[in-house]
């Protein structure tokens, strides 16, 4: 049966959030992770949060901050603030000590000192943010410094030029964030939790940190493999201001200590950097094996910058098999994907995952139950957490976050195109854009999911057109189960419990891009008592693996059959009032045998090796 979540599963509102009244770090939550009571009040989250252009010295702005909430007409910086926040947990977590929802209404403030190390003497300054959900104005010692939106990519802003000559200095931040008010991509979020809509995220959730850097430097980079030719081109964006001589930058590819390329180019040649790498080793789920990389950017002979990162050398393309039907292949190879949907929540972060061994954990368990793939189901993470797919070797389907205030799910059925307002469509397109641009380096993504189930969906053929043109070197879902429209490289058809297959077509490849839904509650590890659900729901474990293991056998059979080529089962945790996740949402509990799941998902799989 088609999913019908509008009248379906019109559930009671999660409990009401409270607010904590002093500087302790943690509220109540409605249930605790293993990893909530290590997270360090002192210094969360202290792992370098951008792996693939990673400098040596840095300085992380996680830990307790002052806050206040303000109507959001008030645009003066609040003369005293109400307390304490841990960031970068979202205010409406546990784990930020607030435990608060803010509302359109409202604007959330945050408030901190900090110094600058004397070693950064004569450098530019950079302040960094992972994600902050949505608007935010960033002032330092009472000088505006910057304004973004978006909930979801990275920014930066040199601060320089505002710094006091004195060791203390003071950054405040003003974030606004409508949640399912407003037209801007927001995923799951609402301001009233109920069945697959979830607790909403406002301002900082990813690490904020300071970097001195050199005025002239390496300001970003794009790395692209091409297994074919046995190659690899990076173009280092450069920030080059008027300096006498010759600039130049300079690539070392590494095999662990051994050098094994070496190339550079002129400044001034925007076509990047081709380096052979002679008997490339493939990455693969099986062997996730990267390349280290150092970028130098030199002038006049003197090294100005550098920096470090690391690629791996995968190719996602489709090719036909012997009866002619459209196949996903990795590296010149037939290669079946299946994997669980995975929402990013956390009932103690929300957002946030308490620490990086959180993050980890969740991939580690998807190899562990025979998983090669994952969908990010309409959520962007931290970079850290597509690091560890890409050290551990799991495929990733990466959906753009849905939004628009009223852009909720519609049934394919029901609905065609959505109208957008020119300021959504706006928003979305940039915020695709960000997307695109902020994880295309990442070896373990090799899809792009632009639209999901009708939600939000609009100018589809242009925006699947419009993902291609940005990224090539992948794949692009054409509407994951939603309106189908003859672009992109996917048709895509979801069906619950299913499995099923969509509609024969000759210019894509065919997929199930969601199915399952089997629910299980387990007692003492639910978000509530009572009140919970899944698509199709069951009492013990024993009476889940013998549905789940039937669904699996009846997914072999339409592999061969259909010439499916990807499935995804929904969904790896609980979430909320879900309880259709292979774990409970604190993680602590796997509800089928690991060794059934594992065994039956590599029947799946023979050829993936």
């Amino acid at each position: 049966m088609i999913r019908r979540h509008t009248l379906l599963f019109m559930l009671a509102s999660i409990c009401a959030p409270v607010p904590l009244a002093d500087a302790q770090a943690t509220s109540t939550a409605h249930l605790t992770t293993p990893w909530s009571a290590k997270v360090n009040q002192a210094a969360p989250l202290p792992e370098y949060p951008r792996p693939q252009l990673e400098r040596a010295t840095w300085a992380s702005l996680n830990g307790l901050w002052d806050f206040a909430v303000r109507p959001r007409e008030t645009s003066a910086v609040p003369a005293t603030y109400d307390g304490k926040i841990l960031v970068p947990y979202p205010v409406e977590s546990a784990l930020s000590g607030v435990m608060k929802q803010i509302g359109d209404e409202n604007r959330l403030w945050y408030h901190r000192t900090f110094e600058v190390p004397p070693t950064w003497k004569n450098k530019r300054i950079l302040v960094h943010f992972g994600a902050v959900d949505w608007e935010a104005t960033v002032w330092v010692n009472g000088k505006e410094v910057g304004k973004h939106s978006g909930g979801y990519d990275a920014f930066s802003l040199d601060i320089a030029d505002a710094l006091k000559p004195s060791a203390a200095q003071e950054i405040v931040v003003s974030v606004w964030d409508p949640s399912d008010a407003g037209p801007q991509p927001r995923g799951k979020q609402v301001s009233k939790p109920r069945s697959i809509w979830y607790t909403p995220t406002t301002g900082i959730w990813q690490t904020v940190w300071l970097e001195p850097v050199p005025t002239t430097r390496i300001e970003s980079l794009k790395i692209t493999p091409n297994v074919d030719k046995s190659a690899v081109v990076i173009e280092a964006h450069t920030s080059v201001f008027q300096r006498p001589g010759t600039s130049v930058v300079r690539v070392e590819v590494y095999d662990g200590k051994k050098r094994v390329g070496k190339a550079e180019v002129n400044t001034a040649d925007s076509s990047g950097i081709s380096v052979p790498i002679p008997d490339a080793k493939l990455w693969s789920p099986d062997s996730p094996f990267l390349y280290d990389l150092k970028v130098m950017f030199l002038n006049n002979g003197k090294m100005v910058d550098q920096v470090k990162s690391y690629f791996g050398m995968r190719k996602i393309n489709m090719s036909r098999d012997q009866r002619g039907r459209l196949r996903i292949h990795l590296n010149n190879k037939p290669c079946f994907l299946l994997g669980p949907l995975d929402q990013g929540f956390w009932p103690d972060g929300l957002y946030t995952a308490p620490t990086d061994d959180a993050l980890r954990y969740d991939i580690e368990v998807m190899k562990k139950l025979g998983f090669n793939m994952v969908r990010k189901h309409v959520k962007v993470e931290p970079a850290r957490w597509y690091y560890w797919c890409d050290k551990l070797g799991l495929l990733v389907w990466q959906d753009m976050p849905s939004g628009d205030k009223s852009a909720e799910w519609r049934a394919p059925f029901e609905a065609k195109e959505m109208k957008r307002t020119s300021e959504s469509a706006a928003i979305y397109e940039r915020e695709l854009r960000a997307l695109i641009e902020g994880r295309y380096n990442h070896p373990s993504i090799v899809v792009w999911v632009p639209f999901n189930e009708g939600w939000g969906q609009f100018d589809t053929i242009r925006i699947l057109n419009l993902t291609k043109q940005l990224d090539p070197t992948r794949l692009v879902d054409g509407a994951s189960g939603g309106n189908h429209f003859p672009a992109g490289d996917l048709i895509d058809h979801h069906q619950y419990p299913g499995p099923g297959v969509p509609r024969a077509v000759t210019d894509r490849a065919m997929v199930l891009g969601e199915f399952g839904g089997l629910g299980l509650p387990i007692k003492d590890h639910t978000w509530q008592d009572e009140k919970n659900w899944g698509y199709r729901s069951f009492k013990t474990s024993g009476e889940l693996t013998e549905a789940y293991i039937g669904l699996i056998k009846n997914l072999q059979a339409m592999i061969e059959e259909t010439g499916l080529s990807a499935a995804v089962y929904t969904q790896l945790t609980d979430v909320e009032t879900e309880v259709n996740g292979l774990m409970t949402y604190d993680r602590k509990v796997i509800k089928i045998p690991v060794e059934k799941l594992a065994s039956s998902h590599r029947e799946l799989t023979p050829t993936n090796k």
